[in-house]
């Protein structure tokens, strides 16, 4: 792999933390004007309709692709039969059964839903830096978890967990020994998205992961729109004043940042990508301190620190382990 084709990776992967960590921001600005579950109905019925353009721009993208070859073929060989010229490109893969994608995507979808509820709801009790710091404990909770499936864990994961548990008390946990509800529901969301990510990586080889992606989107937009129905009172002048962070939250976070990453992370070493990865939650800090000038006292810097400290640790050792399996395969 080249110096340049690296570069280019994990640039496109500082980009996509630079977009997830800012979209905390633009979900608690959200949460001034409108309920929690109609901000994640809206933002990811938008997420699921970018992929869409992106799939219907990436195969008009496709065929032209391969009108060209097909026309330089036969411009070498005019007495090419039908029979003999190149197939027709599928840019989705096959799957055994095409029914599959979608009952995945709404087993996924029911996860995501899940996850992006307590999340949202949570925000509504916390700021935007302790939200993205506690969302990514489950680039920890993910190895963790997989040690149910018979994976093992390094030292470098026990080390990143107990540096990680030890950053959230600083974090979150009061000289009370007390948890801010908000930060409480941002820690149950982690849970399930460290599940979502175990699910998708075993997803993904069976099936087309944009379309899985479309699905699971749509299917928590719809139960999110339905929640909102019967457990909120919006209007469409709150919809209108919170147009701004909808637009981000579902355009750039949920349909151009997952796309960026799904590229980025191709040619990307694993433990650049954990590293770049983890940089989100700093983001998320940054951007709660500019924009929606949130304060951070002594206590949770150090707080951040640690975590930081033991997500990255905890990535590399999961990083330099999928790095050692690729290379053997």
């Amino acid at each position: 792999m080249s110096r340049n084709t690296t570069v280019r990776s994990d640039l496109i992967l500082l980009i996509t933390a630079v977009i997830w960590g800012f979209a905390f921001v633009a979900q608690r600005m959200g949460m001034e004007h409108i309920g929690p579950f109609l901000f994640n109905g809206i933002r990811f019925a938008l997420g699921a309709l970018t992929l869409v353009l992106f799939l219907k721009v990436k195969a008009i993208y496709d065929e032209k692709t391969l009108g060209r070859y097909n026309g330089k073929k036969e411009s070498r060989n005019d007495q090419l039969t039908a029979d003999r010229r190149p197939p027709t490109a599928d840019p989705v893969p096959r799957t055994a059964n095409r029914g599959l994608p979608t009952v995945y995507g709404v087993l996924l979808g029911l996860i995501l839903f899940t996850g992006a509820s307590f999340q949202q709801v949570g925000i509504v009790y916390t700021t935007a830096g302790n939200a993205g710091f506690i969302t990514g404990l489950y680039v920890i909770l993910v190895p963790l978890l997989g040690i149910f499936s018979g994976h093992k864990a390094s030292w470098n994961l026990w080390a990143g967990a107990l540096l990680a548990l030890a950053g959230l008390y600083f974090l979150s946990i009061t000289k009370g020994f007390e948890m801010s509800p908000g930060d409480l529901l941002v820690l149950v969301s982690a849970i399930f998205w460290a599940i979502h990510v175990l699910y998708t990586g075993w997803l993904s080889p069976r099936t087309s992961a944009i379309r899985l992606a479309i699905t699971q989107f749509a299917v928590c937009s719809a139960l999110s729109l339905l929640s909102a129905f019967i457990f909120e009172s919006n209007s469409f002048e709150g919809i209108y004043h919170a147009a701004w962070p909808i637009l981000y939250g579902g355009i750039l976070s949920v349909g151009i940042a997952y796309t960026l990453q799904i590229v980025g992370q191709k040619k990307a070493l694993p433990s650049h990508a954990a590293i770049i990865m983890s940089l989100e939650t700093v983001f998320a800090v940054i951007g709660g301190v500019l924009i929606l000038s949130e304060t951070m006292n002594e206590r949770k810097w150090i707080g951040c620190l640690l975590m930081l400290l033991g997500m990255v640790m905890a990535q590399i050792s999961v990083g330099s382990r999928q790095s050692a399996a690729s290379s053997q395969n």
